[in-house]
């Protein structure tokens, strides 16, 4: 019997908590979690169904009628809302954000969606046969069928394989060895399938012990920190993990932290299971091939996903592996909108997938370091590259005290790199600062220009011959004199990836440099472009900000120079010192990784610090533990747990009112419970302004909640929140944001 519902509930992608009722005749049990569109205001909006009723709070006659039940589209599973409700109490976001948000933009939208039907190719049982009955010399047939073998493919896919696809399919489709159908994405599961493994490089006794401690823990719940040193073979550990999982018929789920780390690990995996249904899932997709790549996946069709922090909301039925590259780094923390952490949502998931997560790291989170110490993760050890003959860079230091920097490069730093290049090896120079100087300064009166509408500099960028706010992108002209003395002496202070790599093309005119930053890589496919480049040996000097610390893998580097590594000594974040450590050895480790030996030389006025001391010992766990001693002396992160209320608002008096406000309802949550709930560990700190007070034309401030256990925390951050939102107001907009990453 169907039973069916008069009213829906409607979840938005609207920042309240709370969803809307509409009216619906058709709508049944099964509808729950489909796709509407509804009429919201003058415009329609896309919204999930939450719940059904014959009742709402609303009077009937004010209730509006839903528009469209998107029935062509697959629903959110049971266990899809289960994912979506933890994250909706943990980080205390709405579930209609965090719902819709994970949908592919073109699965969201306010009209009816249609699939294009595409027409691809399918092995028969013939094809099947003859893939053992085909002589080896028949190498383009049996390539082929092969691919096919894996699972049905477009003409496209197979043009990429073969250059003479189409030749290849004719004499295929008269010997009955393949069929040509209609396909829609996510129709069609993989039928039991199992893809090919190409043999990998034959493993070290470290890399042998990993994959087997990995796979006796197969179909559980089981957490692994895989701390490996750079270069120690972390990824074809995870490989050896993913062929496991698809030879069992399950799925794998990848997520690394960059979108310009993806097609290198996309290429690994491809190369390794040549056969096996690939999908990618990240922002800068085009809409049809990520909708289309996210239905695969959640059919069962997809065989591995590989993505940035979003892919780790796709549904996978079969999911059998997490595997989190970097996890230590910053990039899967969400830091606008829905503030998650992808790692944390990922752990969650393998506990409710009951599967295997392996964390990889050569620095890992001082969270996780804690996890593995309190018994929550097994850690791994992986103390040896995994390349025969391939030793760890030596960590020198340039003191800058007693050599002079032109243009931010020492001399001794400029003759390494020439002799490098010489030798017909490659350098890396790293500095985490884009565009020519931080600042333009004038040589008389000192003054240098701001950005209108935030409380910082703006960055001169030389090749533009334009000031850049780096923080809401304000631009403008370089100004012919300075605005408060008139004098026309204005200068370039300090030094960003422009002049570094301008200063390198004056001192080595002969050598191939190529620069890497958010500049010089927004079109599609430009980072890659010139990867390849690099491991094609086509460049000499790659000069670049963080995208060049992690992930790469370049055989002929073998220096790496850090220009200006002292900034995070003067910073109040308590964090800054980590990420500076991690950051460090992770751009150290591009050095040396094949049989050539490698060499860092690190620009600085603090060599005897003992954060630089950990990093020339290339010893983490020793920084690990003087950091956790710190952290634990001040009862910081992971000894303690923050949320952060970030508000901002164009009024100053507006902002001071909204704040006083909500730290009258904090006092207010805290005197009507706390010897109910027993929060005698809770602290509520006064508010200040944030650490950029003003951006964008908004006056901004926060304020900080700790707590000595995470369910006290959360305990009070639910009576606390539904009391500032009592008294919120339309001219400010706040945020929570539980476990911040930065302070």
């Amino acid at each position: 019997m169907i039973v069916r519902a008069s009213i829906v509930h409607v979840a938005l992608d609207l920042p309240l908590a709370k969803h809307f009722d509409f009216l619906c005749a058709d709508a049944t049990a099964d509808d729950l979690g489909r796709l509407v569109i509804v009429p919201f205001g003058t415009k329609k909006m896309a919204g999930v169904i939450v719940g059904l009723s014959d009742e709402s709070e609303v009077p009937h006659e004010k209730l509006k009628p839903v528009i469209l039940i998107q029935r062509v589209l697959p629903k959110f599973s049971a266990r899809d809302f289960a994912l979506f409700r933890f994250c909706e109490n943990y980080y205390h976001h709405p579930i209609g954000p965090i719902a819709l948000n994970a949908l592919p933009p073109a699965m969201r939208v306010a009209r009816p969606v249609q699939f294009r039907r595409q027409r691809i190719i399918d092995i028969t049982a013939l094809g099947r046969d003859a893939l053992t009955t085909l002589p080896m010399r028949a190498v383009a047939l049996r390539t082929m069928l092969s691919a096919l073998a894996g699972s049905p493919q477009t003409v496209a896919q197979l043009k990429l394989r073969h250059e003479r696809a189409a030749s290849v399919l004719s004499v295929l489709l008269k010997k009955g060895c393949v069929v040509v159908c209609d396909f829609a994405p996510g129709a069609t599961t993989r039928s039991g399938r199992v893809a090919t493994t190409v043999p990998g490089p034959e493993l070290s006794g470290e890399q042998h012990s990993a994959v087997e401690r990995i796979k006796t823990a197969r179909g559980t719940y089981a957490p692994f920190l895989l701390f490996g040193v750079t270069g120690s073979g972390k990824t074809e550990v995870y490989l050896r993990v993913i062929a496991d999982a698809l030879a069992s018929g399950s799925q794998a789920l990848v997520l690394v932290p960059e979108i310009n780390l993806t097609p290198q690990f996309l290429r690994q995996v491809k190369l390794r299971f040549p056969d096996a249904h690939i999908v990618e899932q990240n922002s800068a997709m085009a809409e049809v091939p990520r909708m289309t790549g996210y239905l695969d996946a959640q059919s069962g069709q997809a065989d591995i996903v590989v993505g940035t922090r979003l892919a780790v909301f796709t549904p996978m039925p079969k999911l059998g592996v997490i595997v989190i590259d970097e996890e230590h780094d910053a990039s899967f923390k969400q830091q606008e909108g829905f503030r998650y952490s992808a790692r944390d949502v990922a752990i969650f998931r393998g506990r409710q997938e009951n599967c295997v997560v392996v964390m990889g790291s050569a620095t890992p989170s001082l969270e996780s370091v804690h996890n593995v110490a309190r018994g929550r993760f097994t850690q791994i050890a992986l103390t040896q590259r995994a390349v025969a003959n391939a030793l760890m860079p030596a960590i020198e230091f340039i003191d800058l005290n007693h050599e002079r920097a032109e243009d931010g490069l020492s001399s001794q730093l400029v003759k390494a790199i020439e002799e490098t290049v010489q030798r017909g090896e490659q350098a890396l120079i790293f500095i985490n600062r884009r565009g020519f100087s931080p600042a333009l300064v004038c040589a008389q009166c000192g003054a240098m220009p701001d950005c209108k509408r935030c409380s910082a500099r703006l960055v001169f960028h030389q090749k533009e011959r334009r000031l850049k706010c780096h923080h809401c992108g304000y631009q403008s002209r370089v100004p012919v004199a300075c605005v408060s003395c008139g004098s026309h002496e204005l200068v370039a202070a300090g030094q960003g990836t422009e002049r570094i790599e301008a200063a390198l093309r004056g001192k080595l005119p002969t050598a191939r440099i190529a620069r890497v930053d958010r500049d010089s890589t927004r079109k599609r496919g430009a980072a890659e472009k010139i990867f390849d480049a690099a491991a094609a040996g086509e460049i000499d000097v790659l000069v670049g900000t963080q995208m060049l610390s992690k992930g790469h893998d370049f055989p002929k580097i073998t220096l790496v120079g850090v220009v200006n590594a002292d900034g995070a000594m003067f910073s109040a974040d308590f964090r800054a010192a980590e990420r500076m450590v991690a950051q460090l050895c992770q751009v150290a480790g591009r050095a040396g990784r094949a049989d050539l030996s490698g060499r860092v030389l690190i620009q600085t006025r603090f060599a005897a610090h003992p954060l630089y001391q950990a990093v020339a010992a290339q010893d983490h766990a020793r920084f690990a533990a003087m950091a956790m001693a710190e952290r634990a002396s001040a009862n910081l992160p992971p000894y303690s747990y923050l949320a952060l209320l970030r508000a901002e608002a164009r009024s100053a008096d507006t902002l001071n009112a909204f704040m006083h406000a909500i730290v009258e309802a904090a006092n207010e949550a805290r005197a009507s419970k706390v010897e109910e709930a027993g929060m005698g560990n809770l602290h509520v700190w006064d508010p200040i302004p944030a650490p950029l007070a003003r951006k964008a034309g908004f006056e901004r401030q926060q304020l900080m909640v700790q707590s000595g256990t995470r369910s006290e925390l959360q305990q009070f951050l639910a009576m606390w929140l539904p009391l500032v939102r009592q008294r919120e107001s339309r001219a400010v907009r706040w945020a929570i944001d539980v476990d911040p990453l930065e302070v």
